[in-house]
């Protein structure tokens, strides 16, 4: 269920990511919103996943899916362009995540009770 929420927690990275360049240095509302939104959410669920992949891998995989998902989503909507190299240096991306999940052994979650003495 952590790489579940690492995932998508990744996709709300590549909204924020993008709402915060649409945002024209933070000065338009709605992309504003949309930032500040986004990535506390994407902050929050890093976080939970976090408790059971660590810290290193998870947060490789977020900026990682984040990032790969913030370019395919500029060459969807023309803002910047897919060349043949740039898709091969995203398939390494891709390559290394899927890396990443087949070599991380879990980490056993901490109970409530040693979370709550935290």
């Amino acid at each position: 269920m952590a790489w579940a929420i690492l995932l998508v927690s990744a996709v709300f990275e590549a909204v924020w990511a993008t709402a915060l360049g649409m945002s024209d240095g933070l000065t338009r509302p709605v992309p504003t919103t949309v930032f500040v939104v986004f990535s506390v959410i994407s902050l929050v669920g890093l976080g939970r996943a976090m408790r059971t992949i660590p810290t290193g891998t998870a947060y490789a995989v977020w900026t990682g899916v984040g990032a790969l998902l913030t370019v395919l989503w500029a060459a969807v909507t023309g803002t910047e362009p897919l060349t043949v190299l740039k898709g091969l240096f995203l398939l390494g991306i891709i390559g290394c995540v899927v890396g990443l999940k087949l070599t991380t052994p879990a980490v056993d979650a901490p109970d409530a009770a040693s979370r709550a003495g935290s």
